[in-house]
């Protein structure tokens, strides 16, 4: 998952911009990173949004896969 995260960062440029982007602390950014925890279905659904669908909010967390059938 931390690749997904690491894709993500990319995408916008840096984590304090991944984090502006997505309205959360670069804190979160980074634990994400690191693999300390993940983020909200509700970051996961922006950051979806956000790129386009270029990163899924599924491959971020993982549980919202079960809700989309």
């Amino acid at each position: 998952m931390n690749a997904t995260f690491k894709k993500l960062v990319a995408h916008f440029g840096s984590q304090a911009k991944t984090a502006k982007a997505l309205k959360v602390k670069q804190g979160s950014v980074s634990g994400w990173i690191r693999g300390l925890h993940g983020c909200s279905a509700e970051v996961a659904l922006r950051a979806e949004r956000l790129t386009g669908g270029k990163i899924k909010a599924a491959d971020l967390r993982p549980s919202l896969s079960s809700k989309a059938a």
